[in-house]
């Protein structure tokens, strides 16, 4: 299967195994719906990784060749051109140098404007802004004193605030440190950090709004859950993963290759096979594409019927459920329900369609006679 490779997985369940081999996937959501219920409604997802190899045969190489944080990145500009000026909520892996890079270029150079809300390793250091530059010979300096952001939980806990904030729905009582500081060997960008204890939990959140209050980059990271919201609906409801696209000329996963090893793809030369190895990549891709598409249709339909619409409440649920219903309900209501509608409805094209197939299906008096 092309794009499979070997993927590192953290896990508090020792059930899990560290290692897995699958595909990495990448998407960009836009948060949409009320604050009773919020959805990340899915506009595009791809493989970043794995498929370099593949993507290289073609003319246009160049297009799928960076790392998947930047193309994280570009694909948010390409959205926020279209819905305006946005923020990018992602977890602590993309806080990277490349990442920071490619926002400040797009930034500078496009006509969208584009922030990142993020979090920090626990390990993660940062700079002071550097002292004024004293009279005499040498350069001035790029930072100032070295700190290590964990220990300011214990060294400054006494400059900690206390705010009540809405956190996944709920209102909670967090105590934060709001910091503007310089992250990034060699790169020294000015960053908010936001130090927040939550209990006995301690957060590292960064956002380079500088504009941006503290409680607002709380709740807003608070927001990046729905993404993992999406991925489970889309996986357990639409069975966006559940496709096996295969192919014969691909060469056999060697799951022991080290890194710096050959890729067995550099060793398919012939064209037939790259084609059909190219062919099953977009199969992948496609299915999932079209799978975004339905988890969308979903998520809108719930929002904009389930205050019209008293008939998607229809299922049991143990707890109450909320105003509106979930894509797990939209499906079931669907699946129960979509022909009906369609026979209510014969001005609709789709059911033009099935009538047209169903009369073609119909056998003749003269066979049926025979």
């Amino acid at each position: 299967m092309p794009g499979v490779k070997k993927l590192h997985q953290e896990s508090e369940n020792v059930s899990k195994g560290e290692y897995i081999f699958g595909h990495l996937f990448g998407a960009i959501g836009i948060l949409a719906g009320t604050p009773q219920m919020w959805f990340c409604l899915p506009l595009f997802m791809n493989l970043q990784d794995g498929v370099k190899a593949i993507w290289g045969w073609s003319d246009n190489a160049e297009e799928r060749q960076s790392s998947h944080v930047v193309q994280m990145i570009e694909q948010a500009f390409a959205a926020a051109r279209t819905f305006g000026g946005a923020l990018l909520l992602l977890d602590r892996y993309f806080l990277s140098i490349p990442a920071l890079q490619r926002l400040e270029e797009g930034n500078r150079t496009g006509d969208a404007r584009l922030h990142l809300v993020t979090k920090a390793k626990m390990n993660a250091v940062a700079y002071e802004a550097p002292a004024p530059k004293k009279s005499g010979r040498g350069r001035p300096p790029k930072k100032g004193k070295m700190l290590k952001l964990a220990e300011l939980f214990q060294t400054r806990a006494n400059d900690f605030q206390t705010a009540s904030v809405t956190i996944y729905g709920k209102e909670e009582t967090v105590s934060f440190l709001c910091l503007d500081l310089l992250w990034g060997q060699g790169l020294y960008q000015k960053l908010r950090f936001v130090l927040v204890r939550h209990g006995d939990r301690l957060s590292i959140l960064v956002s380079t709004d500088l504009s941006l209050e503290a409680t607002e980059i709380i709740v807003l990271y608070g927001y990046r859950f729905r993404i993992e919201c999406t991925f489970r609906e889309m996986k357990q409801v639409i069975g966006a993963f559940g496709s096996r696209f295969w192919s014969a000329s691909m060469p056999k996963l060697n799951r022991y290759r080290r890194k710096g090893e050959t890729d067995p793809l550099e060793e398919v030369t012939d064209e037939q096979d790259r084609k059909r190895i190219r062919l099953t990549l977009q199969a992948i891709e496609g299915f999932v594409m079209c799978s975004v598409i339905a988890t969308g249709i979903v998520q809108l339909l719930a929002l904009h019927f389930s205050g019209r619409t008293p008939a998607l409440f229809f299922r049991y649920l143990r707890t109450p459920s909320k105003s509106i219903v979930s894509e797990a309900t939209v499906v079931a209501y669907l699946r129960q329900s979509l022909f009906r509608l369609f026979a209510q409805n014969p001005h609709l094209h789709v059911t033009q369609i099935i009538r047209s197939k169903q009369k073609m299906a119909l056998p003749d008096a003269d066979s049926i006679a025979s």
